[in-house]
């Protein structure tokens, strides 16, 4: 179709990596990755982030108070906020290197074999960025999964449940792997036209000698 241009493909995975990117950025700081509701006192409900804890009662609101200790994590919410970190460096550093390599950025004259470079690089970090996005989120909705039916844990007993910032981050990875990996169709794309473009040169260079020579025999 006309409209999946290659210009059209590098600025479309642009547009998505850099909202995968927002949306996990967002997600990182978010205190909705666990929530929890206590049959015992159903006015308070708990909700933890990577980064805070809070409470919510009808008669004070919300309460949030920060981890004091970065060893003292959970290893999941420690491995969770590594990875999240991880996650926003690449998606910056792809998300640039991408912007640089797209098609109408000046960069200098006679440059597109840089500017292809960083196209790959950028997609590589997308790619990255968004695995490393995934990753943290299914290990914690697979533990939550898992302690949630433990039989050894009493039926009294709350258990966290998923909280809205976990969809939000698998949706954000899914946005950061779909928008690096057409960066790579997209660089597919490129180098098929520019096969093409070189074959075209190639016969018109064939065809213009002997029209020159035609010339010749004809005047003699």
């Amino acid at each position: 179709m006309v409209l999946f241009t290659t210009k059209f493909v590098q600025r479309a995975s642009l547009f998505v990596s850099f909202g995968g990117l927002i949306t996990t950025l967002i997600t990182t700081f978010l205190p909705l990755w666990k929530t929890m509701n206590s049959d015992l006192n159903e006015m308070e409900n708990w909700y933890e982030g990577l980064w805070h804890m809070c409470i919510y009662t009808e008669e004070v609101g919300v309460h949030c108070k920060a981890f004091e200790s970065f060893l003292a994590l959970p290893p999941d919410t420690l491995v969770s906020r590594v990875l999240m970190c991880i996650s926003i460096a690449t998606g910056i550093l792809g998300v640039a290197a991408a912007f640089f390599g797209l098609q109408g950025v000046e960069i200098g004259a006679g440059r597109e074999r840089m500017k292809r470079a960083l196209l790959i690089l950028g997609g590589v970090f997308i790619l990255v960025s968004g695995i490393t996005t995934l990753a943290p989120v299914s290990l914690m909705a697979y533990l939550m999964v898992v302690k949630f039916w433990d039989e050894n844990l009493p039926d009294v007993m709350p258990r966290w449940e998923y909280g809205e910032a976990m969809f939000s981050a698998w949706f954000a990875g899914l946005l950061l792997v779909i928008g690096g990996a057409f960066l790579f169709v997209a660089v597919c794309m490129g180098d098929h036209e520019a096969k093409l473009q070189n074959k075209i040169l190639a016969r018109n260079q064939e065809q213009r000698p002997r029209t020159l020579h035609y010339r010749k025999t004809e005047i003699i």
